[in-house]
């Protein structure tokens, strides 16, 4: 099963880097150990994940987001899951839960205690080297 993550999805920029937390949703049933993570989902037939990254973010968070990079991929140890992990910038809408499900924007250094086992060492890298 294939999945992608829109995981940066911030609310403020200044010049071409992100400041301020990052989206996460809480799932109605936890994924393996995971209850909260990046907006994420299964790839539609004939979709990039770019496009599934996009979308999920609308359908979860109800946010208009523009993918930026793929940073990394593997099969998630907690779930057995292939996930490709892609960065987004944030457009337009104000994040709000899909179905019972919860949002949260939280900074870069509290993610671990939302993410048992800490957050993916590429994407963390990434996200540290944005919010300084």
């Amino acid at each position: 099963m294939r999945f992608s993550g829109a995981f940066d999805s911030h609310r403020r920029w200044r010049g071409d880097r992100p400041r301020g937390p990052r989206l996460l949703i809480r799932r109605t049933a936890p994924a393996g150990a995971l209850l909260w993570t990046f907006p994420s989902g299964k790839l539609d037939p004939g979709e990039s994940v770019a496009e599934t990254a996009a979308r999920e973010a609308r359908e979860e968070a109800g946010v208009l987001v523009a993918p930026l990079i793929v940073l990394s991929s593997r099969v998630h140890p907690a779930t057995g899951w292939r996930v490709v992990y892609v960065a987004c910038r944030l457009l337009d809408g104000v994040a709000h839960a899909a179905s019972p499900r919860e949002v949260a924007w939280v900074r870069p250094a509290e993610l671990g205690g939302f993410v048992p086992g800490g957050v993916y060492l590429p994407v963390q890298t990434w996200l540290e080297a944005r919010a300084s």
